[in-house]
């Protein structure tokens, strides 16, 4: 798991998606930003950049093993501004109120059972005035290029509803923040384009393709025929792939 979020992490199209929302949010120079489900720091160091040294970036998340691996590599980001990390559930922040600027969730929302329970966490532990921001892919809004169209969407479709507790969280996210009381609510939708089948994506896929088989979504044989199916139309250079993202910022009333 921890080499899938370093991959994903170094796609150019990822890290363009993700620079543009913290752009968005914004975090600034001299911020106390928290990251809830900071996996291995990959926005951590992000926010590393983006804060200074006058600033702090906290990242917290349930895996002690990712933990282990984000702080190997913070640790030369660390040189510069405070960066802590520590094993937290974002429905229960060891924190206390008013602590941060900024508190972000990005690509785990989608992952919650009670995505209100850790979005209300987020502000209050945020500033009057401060920002919180929470991004997410939506898993109803892919597309993909193959023949066999009715089996792409099963296949995508089921894996989906078997992993996320919230697939579709992605267009539910400015709702979330309402019903959490932040007011001037903002919405940034990107897309994640990939035309050759890039390293991540051909992961992302097969994947997909394995999940099918294991949850019994289809066979062994039905899901090699899928995958095929995507080397043909790569072969062809037809091969298109995008997938929504949306963030969503409020501001926490004063």
């Amino acid at each position: 798991m921890a080499a899938g979020l370093e991959a994903r992490g170094r796609t150019p199209a990822h890290a363009r998606l993700r620079r543009r929302f913290l752009r968005f949010v914004p975090v600034v120079a001299g911020d106390r930003v928290l990251e809830v489900g900071c996996g291995t720091g990959v926005v951590v160091r992000d926010l590393a950049t983006l804060v200074g040294r006058r600033g702090e970036v906290v990242g917290v998340d349930r895996s002690r093993l990712l933990l282990d691996r984000a702080r190997e590599l913070c640790r030369e980001a660390a040189r510069r501004p405070r960066i802590a990390l520590r094993a937290a559930d974002g429905a229960r922040l060891p924190f206390a109120a008013h602590r941060f600027d900024a508190a972000l969730a990005i690509t785990v929302i989608l992952h919650v059972a009670d995505p209100l329970g850790v979005v209300r966490e987020m502000v209050r532990v945020t500033r009057p005035g401060g920002r919180v921001g929470v991004q997410d892919q939506d898993f109803g809004v892919v597309a993909i290029t193959h023949p066999d169209r009715t089996l792409t969407e099963r296949i995508m479709h089921g894996v989906a509803a078997h992993i996320y507790a919230e697939p579709h969280s992605g267009r539910r996210l400015p709702g979330l923040l309402r019903a959490a009381g932040l007011d001037g609510i903002r919405l940034l939708t990107d897309v994640y384009q990939d035309t050759t089948l890039e390293p991540w994506t051909k992961t992302f896929l097969e994947r997909r393709a394995e999940r099918a088989v294991s949850f019994g979504i289809v066979d062994a044989s039905t899901a090699q025929r899928w995958l095929d199916g995507l080397t043909e139309v790569v072969a062809r250079g037809a091969f298109v792939l995008t997938l929504n993202y949306y963030g969503a910022v409020g501001t926490k009333p004063a």
